[in-house]
């Protein structure tokens, strides 16, 4: 199946509109790319034309996107590319979607600091004391060292 795969560099325009449907959690926001070029007259940078697309998220990035994204963000989308037209009160309309499959922040603006979402924290394990990684002075193996607590097909560093 032939796709038209896009990766749009922009800002978020709207604040992403979060839905529980049928299928699962969806969200949608707008998201505003506008070309930047040199301008050697004015010797300096200049706004272009700026694009609109309405971008789609779904299942888990749905999820994420309503909690992560604001409007002014600097963000970078990944999806497939869905130009609509419809003629609506007798005006033709084009709109430009994306059904996005990865979005994430453009990071050459700033920072962000990722965490992981929708699982539940595993119990715990039982605290074991950290094992000696340096090896004594004779190369021996004592008995609280490290080497002594793998079994002697485990290479261990040291």
């Amino acid at each position: 199946m032939n796709e038209t795969m896009v990766c749009a560099v922009g800002r978020v325009a709207t604040q992403p509109v979060y839905r529980e449907v049928a299928s699962g959690p969806s969200a949608r926001f707008r998201m505003a790319v506008t070309a930047r070029y040199w301008d050697r007259e004015k010797n300096t940078w200049t706004d272009g034309h700026t694009n609109f697309f309405t971008v789609w998220a779904n299942r888990q990035l749905a999820t994420n996107t309503a909690a992560s994204l604001t409007v002014g963000e600097p963000v970078i989308v990944q999806g497939r590319l869905k130009v609509r037209t419809d003629v609506r009160e007798g005006q033709s309309w084009t709109s430009a979607d994306i059904d996005a499959v990865a979005i994430g922040h453009d990071l050459a603006w700033g920072t962000s600091a990722f965490r992981r979402a929708g699982k539940a924290e595993p119990a715990p394990s039982p605290t074991q004391p950290e094992p000696n990684w340096e090896t004594p002075p004779g190369g021996s193996a004592e008995p609280g060292d490290a080497r002594a607590q793998h079994p002697p097909e485990v290479a261990v560093l040291t």
